[in-house]
């Protein structure tokens, strides 16, 4: 199964993400994490990856398209899941046409809705755990009181400089620019579905699924 999560900065998709990784054995494939690890591979591509990185230009839609490439011939059994990609209608394109070369095709695109003020107020209460990435809350999902991480037992943790209310509605006005008219053209194909993204963590998982099970 291959899904895409659409939505906002900071509306989940990543710990949604990560709970289907832990159980449907999905592959999450972030733009993001493959850029990282492609440029501390020491490969070609990867080196081409940190030339582009170093000298702070955009990596171009041709290369994340192969690097997404690489994986897909990979054996995963439980599919994947594409999070950050695509962003805008040009890569949409190009991961169907890579998804058709690959004899595979999305299963379901699920648009996590927000309201913008509520997103606002729970983004710039987050913090994560500086080992494994667990996010906290301190209104809905405090650090624990001993200070450790529930999921790894570690202690650091961080905000991100970004995370305040400034930086977020930019970020949201340029979603809104360039990566919601996907919605418009998956509805179009048929393969989306919304749901609710701000509800607790569990309830989301649970639309989610409800989605997948269809």
């Amino acid at each position: 199964m291959n899904i895409i999560l659409l939505g906002p900065p900071g509306a989940g998709k990543g710990t949604q993400a990560r709970k289907l990784v832990a159980e449907r054995g999905m592959v999450q494939l972030s733009t993001g994490d493959m850029l990282r690890e492609a440029k501390s591979s020491g490969t070609a591509m990867g080196n081409k990856v940190a030339a582009i990185m170093d000298a702070g230009q955009l990596v171009t839609d041709d290369i994340v398209i192969g690097l997404i490439e690489e994986k897909l011939e990979g054996d995963h059994a439980g599919g994947f899941i594409f999070d950050g990609f695509p962003r805008t209608l040009p890569q949409a394109d190009a991961l169907g046409a890579l998804l058709e070369k690959h004899g595979t095709t999305l299963d379901a695109v699920i648009e996590m809705r927000v309201d913008d003020d509520a997103l606002v107020a729970r983004i710039t209460a987050r913090s994560t755990c500086g080992d494994c990435g667990e996010v906290y809350n301190d209104q809905t999902k405090p650090i624990p009181s001993d200070g450790k991480c529930s999921n790894c037992g570690g202690t650091e943790f961080k905000r991100r400089a970004d995370d305040n209310e400034e930086s977020l509605r930019t970020r949201l006005m340029e979603y809104y620019k360039k990566t919601s008219p996907l919605i418009g053209y998956y509805y179009a194909k048929g393969d989306l579905s919304s749901i609710d993204g701000l509800g607790e963590i569990d309830v989301v998982a649970k639309a989610i699924s409800g989605v997948l099970d269809s």
